[in-house]
């Protein structure tokens, strides 16, 4: 019966350079490119965004961040003009601020 180590006896005829690279590449291939949204869907955004803000609703916020998608629930609680982010605090009373560019999707929470 063979007894193969696998990735063990190859390790240490390895640099650690290039482990290190091995493992980075490995974990590219998690990374998620990121959508871009025609008018329609930026408008709908924009009537989302704006409800919520006028009637204090919580919203769904999904967004681009760290090549990755994140979900944030919560209410907007301000919106940077400047700095073009919103503020949205979830009910931690935590505060995510986030680049209005990289929201991809918006919508009303009803059980928060």
């Amino acid at each position: 019966m063979i007894r193969d180590r696998g990735r063990i006896k190859w390790t240490s005829m390895m640099l650690p350079e290039h482990v290190k690279l091995l493992r980075d590449w490995a974990q590219e291939d998690h990374y998620e490119k990121e959508k871009q949204l025609d008018e329609q869907q930026l408008e709908q955004l924009n009537e989302t965004i704006l409800d919520a803000m006028e009637f204090n609703r919580p919203v769904t916020i999904t967004h681009y961040r760290n090549r990755n998608y994140e979900l944030v629930i919560g209410k907007i609680h301000y919106w940077n003009e400047l700095g073009q982010k919103l503020h949205v605090m979830d009910k931690f009373e935590e505060i995510h601020r986030i680049q209005l560019s990289a929201i991809v999707d918006v919508r009303h929470a009803d059980d928060w």
